[in-house]
């Protein structure tokens, strides 16, 4: 009698833990982000700054920063959306929290700042 409870409590967990949905992000914000910069020393000697940000669908996101080719510096941040708004935190650093909106209609789609400068394009 105790191996057929143990079966059912074990049956029983494992359909109870199976039934766990996780629910699809289609955010239109999912995917790679860049801002390349370049003064006018920097183009002659191709030493181009570029920044990227990969948003995923878990709210999370990673920020790279390159100078050339090499990666000079990354962190990982949260990323969170509120009526067509999209905050970015970066936790642990000394970068500012960012907040933009995501201009769709624009060719490429671009993220701008509240004040209309664009922060960045889709990559």
């Amino acid at each position: 009698m105790k191996k057929l409870f143990s079966l059912l409590a074990i049956v029983s967990i494992i359909a109870v833990s199976n039934c766990t949905d996780i629910p699809e992000n289609n955010d239109p914000i999912l995917g790679v982000w860049v801002r390349a910069t370049a003064g006018a020393e920097e183009a002659k000697s191709n030493n181009i700054t570029k920044e990227e940000w990969i948003f995923n669908d878990v709210f999370l996101g990673r920020y790279q920063s390159y100078s050339g080719s090499d990666l000079v510096f990354y962190t990982d941040f949260k990323w969170s959306e509120e009526n067509g708004t999209y905050t970015i935190i970066y936790s642990g650093t000394n970068i500012e929290t960012v907040t933009v909106s995501l201009e769709e209609a624009n060719s490429p789609e671009t993220l701008a700042l509240q004040n209309g400068d664009i922060f960045a394009t889709r990559d």
